[in-house]
Formats: structure tokens, sequence, C-alpha cells
């Protein structure tokens, strides 16, 4: 990973708070979507029809989102003088503990509470973070079902040392037609799994087992995604300019996501009808707070939800199906079925705060400091800049 070139005039790079908020929003959004498709907790069939109508969708965008802001904020808070194994470090050092930590919980939940026994075949794979690569229900949705993204993001994190310096090495007025085609991209896979077997269903979701996985949970089918969030981080950073303001780019996504939720089921619904949109409102956002423009997004409250939004999105199934069959089994009438809900989301929260706390952030820290001291060894310019954080987003 080497220095950035000369570039054109463009937004100062800062830390970008609101980028942080806007994270929240994304696992909020998740946790939605299985407050209806992972549990049931409505007794009224109209009801539960109304949520899953109304958050269908909100889960696939969501981790799309996380996708393409995972490549823009590693390209915007690229170090100039980082190096590969220092960078692939950092990256498991956000990923794996949280990863590891809610492993062990949802294992021993599925095997003492589920009374279900864990195939190896299954456990393994997801440990190492290869699972959703496996054509297989069980293993690519096995033990934290949510960690299926993680392999996906393992992915990425390989890749973009390789993939930066090739798309930095692109004109800037050429960027736009990348990002356009990289779009495109997304349809075409989308397209192209229709020619996999429609038989077996996909016992999780609708449509057929083949075509989700190939479109929604391997890891090279969702690069796009990541490959997209790198373009428009050049863009931004370029100067490059955009088609909508933060407003528009939100009003967009409304839109778009409106219109996915129309053809539940269909693969371009699942990642390329929304995937431009969220990608311009992470652009978009990111382009108004390097030119001081104020935003709610990036508020003390908002960027602490934002932080430990990881922790949140990893533990929050686990609250769900586990913490809710213990304080209330069954189903409910529609205002305790929202009070339980929200009260997971509260729970959720408070256990992510923990995990953040007690995992995350203390070990995020001491690599970065070991990092930053083995840097100033090596340089022998004296002690690096004390109080550095990495800005970088987590897996979903």
């Amino acid at each position: 990973m080497s220095a950035q070139p000369g570039r054109t005039a463009g937004p100062a790079k800062t830390h970008l708070r609101s980028l942080t908020g806007m994270r929240f929003f994304a696992a909020a959004g998740v946790f939605l979507f299985h407050g209806g498709a992972a549990v049931h907790v409505f007794a009224s069939g109209t009801a539960h029809q109304t949520y899953g109508a109304a958050f269908g969708q909100a889960g696939w965008s969501a981790v799309s989102f996380f996708f393409v802001l995972s490549g823009f904020v590693l390209t915007w808070s690229a170090r100039p003088n980082d190096t590969k194994g220092a960078f692939w470090l950092r990256r498991v050092a956000k990923v794996w503990p949280n990863h590891v930590v809610t492993f062990v919980a949802a294992a021993l939940l599925i095997t003492l509470v589920a009374g279900r026994t864990l195939n190896a075949a299954d456990a393994v794979p997801n440990l190492f973070l290869v699972h959703s690569w496996i054509p297989r229900p069980s293993a690519a949705m096995s033990v934290n079902t949510v960690s299926w993204s993680l392999a996906c993001e393992a992915l990425f994190y390989l890749c973009f040392p390789l993939l930066l310096p090739l798309i930095r090495r692109i004109r800037p007025e050429r960027l736009w037609a990348w990002a356009l085609g990289v779009v495109g991209l997304t349809f075409l896979i989308a397209l192209a799994a229709y020619a996999l077997p429609a038989e077996p269903a996909w016992p999780v979701a609708t449509g057929s087992l083949w075509r989700n996985w190939f479109v929604y949970l391997l890891p090279v089918s969702r690069l796009p995604e990541f490959v997209l969030g790198i373009l428009l981080a050049r863009i931004v950073l370029t100067g490059r300019k955009l088609p909508l303001g933060f407003g528009g780019s939100v009003a967009l996504t409304v839109v778009a996501y409106a219109v996915a939720s129309l053809f539940p089921g269909a693969t371009v619904t699942m990642v390329a009808v929304t995937v431009l949109p969220l990608g311009l409102v992470i652009a978009a956002g990111a382009a108004a707070e390097s030119e001081g423009r104020p935003t709610l997004l990036s508020g003390r409250t908002m960027v602490w939800l934002g932080e430990v939004s990881f922790a949140f999105y990893m533990c929050h199934l686990l609250v769900l199906r586990y913490g809710l069959l213990w304080l209330a089994p069954g189903t409910h009438p529609t205002p305790v079925a929202l009070g339980l809900l929200t009260l997971a989301f509260v729970g959720t929260t408070a256990l992510a705060w923990l995990m953040f706390v007690l995992v995350e952030r203390p070990i995020t820290r001491r690599v970065s400091s070991h990092l930053r001291r083995r840097a100033a060894r090596t340089a022998g310019d004296g002690p690096a800049r004390a109080g550095a954080t990495d800005p970088s987003p987590a897996a979903p």
C-alpha cells in the first residue's frame, strides 16, 4: 500500500464521524429485519405480514450498505506508508475477537438451550470465516448466523491492499464510469443466478438455495459492493461532482428500498437495486462533513452508537432468538410484541456496549499501539503519534 499520488482539488481527509453514526442505522435495519424474519412474536398474522412488508428489505440493504461503507472508509483512511501485514493485523484485531466471543456464546446457547449438536463440518469453517463459500445453509448460516458477512469481509480485507493501488491509477475523470460499471456488474450477477437451479428452496428466505447463495452469500459475488466503496471514496477525494446531495441521496434510497420491497425473493433486489443509492448516501455524507457542513449523524450520541454497531450486529440475533425465548416464548398481541422487540433492542445495545468496552476496543487499541511502536522503531524517528485509533469500519 503505497502513498497516494497527487490528486485534483478535493476535500481534506477528516475523520468521518457522520459515517460512524450511519453504521448504527444499518445495524438497526438488520435487527428490524430479523425481528420479523428470524423470530415470530406477533400473534396477529396481519401484524406479522405488515412488519415483514416494512422491514423485509432492511436486512438485505443494510448489509450492502456495510460492504460499500467498508471499501469507502478503508480507502479514506488508508495510511501512506502502511504495510500489508500491518493492515491485515489491524483488520483481524477489529473483527476476530467479537467473532470468537459470539461464536462461543452461540455454540453454548445452541447446545445447552436449544439442545442441538454442533456439526464440526459446519462450525470449523465458521470459526475461520470461510463458511459462506460453502453452498450449504447448515454451514453458511451456522453457529452465529450473522457471521456469514464476516467471511465476505475477510475476502475484502485480503484484496484491499491489492485493489487500492490499481484503483488509484484510474484517472479522476473516469472514476464515475468505473463506478457505474461496477453497479452494472451487480445486476449481471443477479441475472446470472437464474442459470442456477430453482430447487431446492432456500430454507430461511424466499427463493432458490443456489441462487440466493450465489447472489447474497458467496463472498466473490459481494466484492463489487466493496469495490464501489473504494471508487466512491476516490471520487470524493479527487473532488469529482456528486449527482445528489445528502438529502437527495437519502430520498433516492427510500425510493429504491420501496421498489425492492415490492419484489421479495428476486435476486436483483437483494443488492443491485439499492447499491448505488446507498453508495451515494455514504459519499454525500462524507463530502458534506469534509466540507464542514454540520450533520446530526456526527453528534456524540450517534458516534457512540456507531462505535458499538459492530458488536450490536454480532450479538443481536442471539438476543432475539434466545433472549426472547427465555423472557416471553410464543406469540403475543401486537403492542406486547412491539414492546418485546423494543426491549430486545435496548438489551442488545447494552450488551454491545459491554462487548465494545471489554473486548473490541481494548484489543484494537493494543494492536494499534504495538504497530505504532514497531513503526517508530523501524523509522528511528522517535515515538509515534499518541492517541491514534483505527477509523475504519468493522464488518457489519
